[in-house]
């Protein structure tokens, strides 16, 4: 009788199982809105994984730009895959281009989309006001996920109607190469939601990592305070920004020190997190503002894309 019961257990367990996981939206159709860099990337990535994609933005200009860095991209990355077969090199392109479609119209083509991840400025009032209009026109079963760095998931999915729905997913530059993507859960996102975008990471060939809507979600949180740190540290006189990078590379093994990842990332990108945080909360002391990263913002010296930040570049 045990064993009969056992089975029966691990029977109606099994059908749970299969009924939660039937439940998952299956990806197939993603809108990409915003066509910089990382929205090229995530529309690169998706297309060359077998999904379907529309890249949006606000010009035919913007857009083709857009197109043309992602072929490049991906003949760099067809390159080395079919080294031995130039033929295959150019079908991999070749089809992958095919799968990408562009949009100006942004309402016009959600209708029919699985999941819309947004890739645009990082401003809440902007992103509020795209979800919002959005969330008109796209189907009921439609994910919607933001790729912001530091703004809040719950502050842009209150825009919309489909809280449960809507959750994080955040890639890193360049996302053809970066194999991380943190999914974020908010209070309100649904585990179906949260596990359709845990396979679909997954089959980008990404490593999702689980994180709640907390600042700066895990890498930033991280990443954002040891950065300011080595700035404070130089800014108190204490040791030179070069000493400081080579520390960090010869002693814990880092790839890039603080000051040449900051110029990286670009300082301007820096002090918007930080000020984010500082504003959510002033007195934590990680968030505290800089005084030589305000003043290299405020010249316009912004990192390696200016030619200067922390260090000037030919």
């Amino acid at each position: 009788m045990a064993f009969v019961t056992r089975q029966f257990v691990r029977s109606i367990s099994s059908s749970s199982s299969a009924s939660a996981s039937a439940k998952k939206i299956m990806v197939k159709h993603v809108t990409v809105i915003g066509g910089g860099l990382m929205g090229a990337g995530i529309a690169q990535v998706a297309a060359a994984t077998g999904h379907t994609v529309v890249l949006v933005d606000q010009t035919e200009d913007i857009l083709e730009k857009s197109k043309k860095g992602i072929e490049n991209s991906l003949r760099k990355v067809a390159k080395k895959k079919f080294a031995e077969n130039p033929k295959a090199s150019d079908e991999f392109v070749e089809k992958t281009m095919s799968s990408i479609s562009i949009s100006t119209d942004a309402a016009s083509v959600v209708h029919s989309t699985d999941l819309v991840v947004e890739a645009i400025v990082e401003n809440l009032k902007v992103k509020q006001e795209l979800f919002q209009r959005l969330d008109k026109f796209t189907a009921e079963h439609t994910i919607f996920a933001s790729n912001t760095s530091s703004l809040q998931i719950t502050s842009i999915a209150n825009a919309t109607t489909r809280q449960d729905r809507f959750a994080g997913l955040h890639f890193f530059n360049p996302v053809p190469l970066m194999k991380l993507v943190e999914v974020i859960k908010t209070p309100m996102t649904s585990q179906k939601t949260f596990e359709s975008l845990m396979d679909f990471s997954k089959t980008l060939g990404k490593h999702p990592v689980s994180c709640k809507d907390t600042p700066g979600f895990i890498v930033n949180r991280l990443l954002v305070p040891y950065l300011l740190e080595a700035v404070r540290l130089h800014e108190r006189g204490e040791a030179s920004k070069e000493d400081i990078d080579t520390a960090m590379k010869l002693g814990a093994g880092y790839p890039m020190g603080p000051f040449e990842l900051l110029d990286y990332v670009g300082l301007d990108t820096t002090k918007f997190i930080l000020d984010g945080w500082h504003e959510m909360d002033a007195k934590n002391p990680l968030f505290q503002p800089s005084s030589s990263l305000n003043k290299l913002v405020a010249e316009k010296k912004l990192g390696k894309k200016t030619g200067e930040g922390y260090y000037k570049y030919k």
